[in-house]
């Protein structure tokens, strides 16, 4: 057989496959023989197959991509998520640069949120009570799932098949793991860790306030978790009912969220340029930084007030932080176990705040 007649067969065979892929953007076309161009974005299928296929000098494997590019071939494969090993995926600048950007869409929204009821208050007292309403706190928490949207749409360009499903996977967020794997264990490891978080945070506070004490020689109300005085003011006006609406935001909503986005996404591209220790003190910082914001927003503070409520409020977070990080690693990057112990914190921690209050 000839040049031309094998040329000629692999032409007709390449005419009749219909392609399941796009090959340049990895969208799923309908099943229509003879489809000349993408209908999402657009490039040329009829082009590609006779002026990159058809010069090979045999029918490519045409599998799930009929053609893939270099770029194509460096995504995850569906049977490759749960094996990553030390494979390189995002980089370091996006690591933290979409986090911040997730950060700065939620509190952009909360704004708007909060801007629609600034007709309905004729005061600022009235103003400081919504803020510290924990009905209205509890609802501006569901703007944390900002967290989940915009990571879980930017790691799809890593898939070969950016379906939903595999798009959780990859942050981490799913019930398949190694052989080893039950969702149960880890169920009870995250609520081991939740009270490991609760014993920890408790003595890293009493340390640092006995140091500042020490250092500056101010004399520091022991408060067991840092002095975020807002939460106090929030669980001072709670009732039962909004104390159990708040736990379960705390673990629905808030744990997922911000695991997703730290652990998931952050620390998981972080691990792979800077190493292990590194990403998970880089993570470890941004995540106790994005948590004192609402610091600064204190009014008729000294200079000493702010360095005070910082580092009282740091060293709690940078250390609940770390204990998260270990768990996501020892999980091998499987964050059921970590939502568990983030979300149960948090409810806990609420708690044991509200029966305090109750009892002053």
């Amino acid at each position: 057989m000839n040049m031309n007649e094998e040329e000629h067969k692999e032409n007709i065979f390449l005419s009749k496959k219909v392609w399941t892929f796009c090959p340049s953007c990895g969208f799923k076309l309908p099943e229509i023989d003879r489809q000349k161009f993408c209908i999402k974005c657009g490039v040329d299928l009829e082009y590609i197959k006779s002026n990159v296929i058809s010069h090979q000098s045999s029918p490519p494997d045409l599998g799930i991509y009929p053609y893939r590019s270099e770029w194509d071939q460096k995504k995850i494969a569906d049977e490759d998520i749960l094996n990553l090993g030390e494979k390189q995926l995002w980089g370091s600048f996006y690591s933290i640069g979409i986090p911040i950007l997730a950060f700065i869409l939620m509190i952009s929204l909360t704004t708007i949120i909060t801007s629609f009821f600034l007709p309905f208050v004729s005061n600022l007292e009235e103003l400081t009570a919504l803020m510290f309403n924990p009905y209205f706190v509890a609802i501006l928490s569901f703007t944390e799932l900002i967290f989940i949207l915009v990571p879980v749409y930017y790691v799809g360009k890593y898939l070969q098949n950016p379906k939903f499903n595999n798009r959780l996977t990859l942050l981490g967020f799913t019930l398949k793991g190694n052989d080893n794997f039950k969702p149960i264990k880890e169920v009870f490891i995250g609520l081991g860790f939740a009270v490991l978080g609760i014993i920890l945070v408790f003595l890293v506070s009493f340390l640092i306030e006995i140091i500042l004490e020490l250092i500056l020689g101010v004399d520091i109300v022991f408060t067991g978790g840092g002095s975020l005085n807002e939460i106090d003011i929030i669980l001072a006006n709670s009732d039962i009912l909004a104390l159990i609406f708040l736990a379960i935001i705390m673990i629905s909503i808030v744990g997922t969220s911000e695991e997703l986005l730290f652990r998931g996404f952050m620390q998981k591209g972080l691990v792979r340029t800077v190493g292990k220790y590194g990403g998970l003190i880089i993570t470890a910082v941004l995540f106790s930084l994005i948590h004192l914001i609402g610091i600064f927003q204190i009014g008729n503070a000294t200079p000493i007030d702010y360095l005070l409520s910082f580092l009282l409020n740091f060293f709690p977070y940078f250390a609940l932080s770390l204990l998260l990080g270990f768990l996501f690693y020892w999980r091998k990057e499987n964050l059921i176990a970590v939502i568990i112990m983030h979300g149960f914190y948090n409810a806990i921690t609420i708690i044991i705040a509200y029966i305090y209050f109750s009892l002053i």
